[in-house]
C-alpha cells in the first residue's frame, strides 16, 4: 500500500490492482487486464473442478461465466439472488450450486443481515461481495477510467475494496467481531457494514466516494446511534479525502487509508 494518502483515482487504482502480488506489483494497463482475464478463465474452468464433485460436473462454462459477471456487477449490493441468476439466464438450482463452488474457492462471500429486537422491519437477505475488487473489474473488463465514469459502479468497487481490507482485520481481532449489513424494508435506512462485537456492541461503517463528507452524509450512522444508544460504540464514514475529523457524537470521518495506516 502507498505511504501517502491516495485521492479518489488512487483508491480506484488500488482497487483494480487487487491483492494478487503479480498484477498489483508488476503489471499495469493492458498487461494487468490480460492477467486477470487469464486468471478468471482458469478460475472458472480448472480451479472450480478441484472443488466440484465429479458426479456433478455438468457445468456450462458460458453460463458460469455469465453468472460470475452478474455477481460481480452486484458486488456490494443488495440485489436478490434471483436478479443475479435471471441476468445470467440460469436456474435457481444452478445458481445455488455455482455460488457454493465460488464460495469454496474464496472468491465470493455473503455478509449476513444484522438482526435486532430493537429495530423492526429489517431486510433479512445477505449482501454479496467478490472478495477482491480487482476480480470485479476483471470480470467486467474495466480499468480505473471505466470505474470512475460510472457512479453506481464506483460505489460498489470502493465498498468491495473496503470490505476486502476489513476481512483480515476482523480475522486478527482479539474480540472476534462478525460482519453484517443493515437495511430496513423500503430502503429508508441502510448501513453498509456493521462489525458486531461482544456484549451486543457494534461499530457501524459507511463508505463514500467523497473527499470531504459532511454530517448529512453520516445521517444513517446518526440514525443507528440514536436507535441503539450505548450499544453503538462508534460510526466510521470511510472516504477518499486526506483528513480524519468528527462528524457528530461517536461518529468520525476517516480516509480509507487508515485501514492500513
Amino acid at each position: 500500500m502507498p505511504s501517502t494518502t491516495p485521492d479518489l483515482r488512487g483508491y480506484v487504482e488500488l482497487a483494480v490492482s487487487g491483492g494478487f502480488p503479480q498484477p498489483a506489483l508488476l503489471l499495469t494497463g493492458a498487461r494487468r487486464r490480460a492477467w486477470f482475464e487469464s486468471y478468471i478463465g482458469d478460475l472458472l474452468t480448472h480451479d472450480i473442478e478441484q472443488v466440484e464433485e465429479p458426479k456433478t460436473r455438468r457445468r456450462d462454462p458460458q453460463r458460469l461465466r455469465r453468472y460470475f459477471e452478474a455477481y460481480a456487477l452486484n458486488s456490494g449490493g443488495l440485489a436478490e439472488h434471483k436478479k443475479i441468476y435471471d441476468a445470467a439466464q440460469v436456474t435457481k438450482t444452478t445458481a445455488v450450486a455455482y455460488e457454493q463452488l465460488l464460495t469454496q474457492l474464496h472468491v465470493v462471500e455473503q455478509v449476513p443481515a444484522w438482526a435486532s429486537n430493537r429495530l423492526q422491519r429489517l431486510v433479512h437477505a445477505p449482501k454479496r461481495y467478490l472478495t477482491d475488487a480487482a476480480l470485479l473489474a476483471g470480470a467486467l473488463r474495466l480499468d480505473s477510467n471505466g470505474v470512475l465514469r460510472d457512479g453506481d459502479l464506483l460505489g460498489r468497487v470502493l465498498e468491495t475494496f473496503v470490505a476486502a481490507q476489513l476481512r483480515p482485520e476482523v480475522a486478527l481481532s482479539e474480540c472476534t467481531p462478525r460482519l453484517h449489513h443493515l437495511r430496513t424494508e423500503g430502503g429508508n435506512h441502510e448501513i453498509d457494514l456493521i462489525a458486531e462485537l461482544g456484549g451486543d456492541r457494534l461499530i457501524a461503517i459507511e463508505v463514500k466516494a467523497d473527499a470531504a463528507p459532511n454530517a448529512r452524509d453520516a445521517r444513517q450512522l446518526a440514525w443507528l446511534r440514536d436507535e441503539l444508544g450505548d450499544r453503538f460504540i462508534t460510526g466510521v464514514l470511510f472516504h477518499t479525502g486526506p483528513r480524519s475529523y468528527r462528524l457528530g457524537e461517536r461518529i468520525v470521518a476517516a480516509p480509507i487509508s487508515t485501514l492500513w495506516g
